[in-house]
């Protein structure tokens, strides 16, 4: 039987997983750490963001993600979880109009054995 902090633990790591994928812009990897039915919220369009439901949408708005933002990096400010859930405190970061540019936020994860079950991702401004 797994126990608060084991799970917890298997949370954080779950998320770490995902995360450092994600800066390698591997999508396969990324993909290989969610469920297959997993939920992505994302932070657009205003207000509530497109909400992407399942692995095939979910890889596709990677795959595009990815190629659109080639040196796009999230960097972990803050992270803490409990039980199965976990919160990250980001900064985004990439190059906007030929600029260094970067955004705040929070994404808000579901950990379900071992994978991302959901992202839910919430900006400040």
């Amino acid at each position: 039987m797994k126990t608060e902090n084991s799970t917890t633990s298997l949370t954080l790591a779950a998320v770490e997983r995902f995360n450092a994928a994600f800066n390698r812009h591997d999508v396969d990897a990324v993909m290989n750490a969610m469920t297959e039915d997993c939920i992505f919220e994302n932070t657009n369009p205003a207000p509530d963001g497109a909400r992407l439901v399942g692995a095939e949408q979910v890889r596709a708005y990677w795959t595009k993600f990815f190629t659109n933002n080639p040196d796009a990096v999230f960097e972990a400010e803050d992270i803490f979880a409990s039980s199965d859930r976990c919160v990250v405190r980001w900064i985004y970061r990439k190059t906007k109009d030929g600029k260094p540019w970067h955004l705040r936020g929070v994404d808000v994860f579901k950990v379900r054995d071992g994978k991302v079950a959901e992202k839910l991702a919430y900006v400040k401004g």
